[in-house]
């Protein structure tokens, strides 16, 4: 296969998936009625032409009756006044009508069977634009229903999708939530446990830090609360350091 041929195949494939795409079956359907309907048309004008035809045909044939008819009587009048001659002209003239008549009435015929003929195939053909029409319908009612349920499949899978990584999110914050949570319970444990420092705790030190200064603050109050019973001026508090024994009262010298 040359290059030319398969540049032509490779655009008329294209070209087909592209027309296949922008094809809508149901515009595509209408057009076809359509189309029959123009056709249905057009026979019922060809039948109203046949029968105007032949009705003329008919009047023709009347007329030409009745010329004859005439002359009919026109030769028998003048047979009763011996006059040969004119009764002789008369049915001469009888005759040509008779063939013209004769000739008419064979038109006439045709054009009858014609009609006939016509007004079948007009019956025929509407018929089946009317089933195609039935049918059109019921194709057309059935791709409408088939795109919608088309679109709400489409919608709901995107809704699917969006739903599933909502999920993963969810389960990612959990999972976040639930180490942060283990998180905080391992470092209150380890607090309670003296083995890290509360640093929300308002009194530096360790527990026995803690409690020497408790027990400082509460010597330090009674002493003061014995000075106002005696009137005199309290002592200073003395502060107990932590984590070191408390200092030793300084040995009198001698003679002191």
């Amino acid at each position: 296969m040359g290059i030319w041929q398969r540049m032509s195949l490779i655009f008329r494939s294209k070209a087909n998936k592209a027309l296949d795409r922008a094809e809508d079956p149901r515009e595509t359907l209408d057009y076809s009625y359509q189309r029959q309907l123009d056709l249905l048309s057009k026979v019922r004008r060809g039948v109203a032409d046949v029968a105007t035809s032949r009705k003329r045909v008919e009047l023709q044939i009347n007329q030409l009756e009745q010329q004859s008819a005439k002359l009919q009587d026109q030769a028998q009048k003048a047979i009763t006044m011996d006059r040969e001659d004119l009764a002789r002209e008369a049915l001469t003239r009888k005759s040509g009508l008779t063939v013209q008549i004769a000739d008419l009435q064979t038109q006439h015929a045709q054009l009858q069977a014609e009609e006939e003929k016509l007004t079948l195939a007009q019956q025929r053909l509407q018929a089946k634009v009317e089933a195609f029409r039935t049918r059109k319908e019921t194709i057309k009612a059935t791709y409408t229903a088939a795109e919608a349920q088309t679109r709400i499949n489409e919608a709901m899978s995107g809704i699917g999708d969006e739903l599933g990584d909502v999920g993963q999110a969810i389960q990612r914050a959990e999972d976040k939530t639930a180490q942060m949570q283990a998180r905080a319970g391992a470092i209150d444990e380890l607090i309670a446990s003296g083995a890290l420092d509360d640093v929300t705790s308002t009194g530096p030190g360790d527990d026995i830090a803690r409690e020497l200064e408790a027990m400082s603050s509460q010597a330090d109050v009674e002493a003061e609360l014995a000075a106002l019973k005696s009137g005199s001026t309290p002592p200073p508090p003395q502060a107990i350091l932590p984590s070191e024994e408390a200092p030793k009262e300084p040995e009198k010298e001698p003679g002191a």
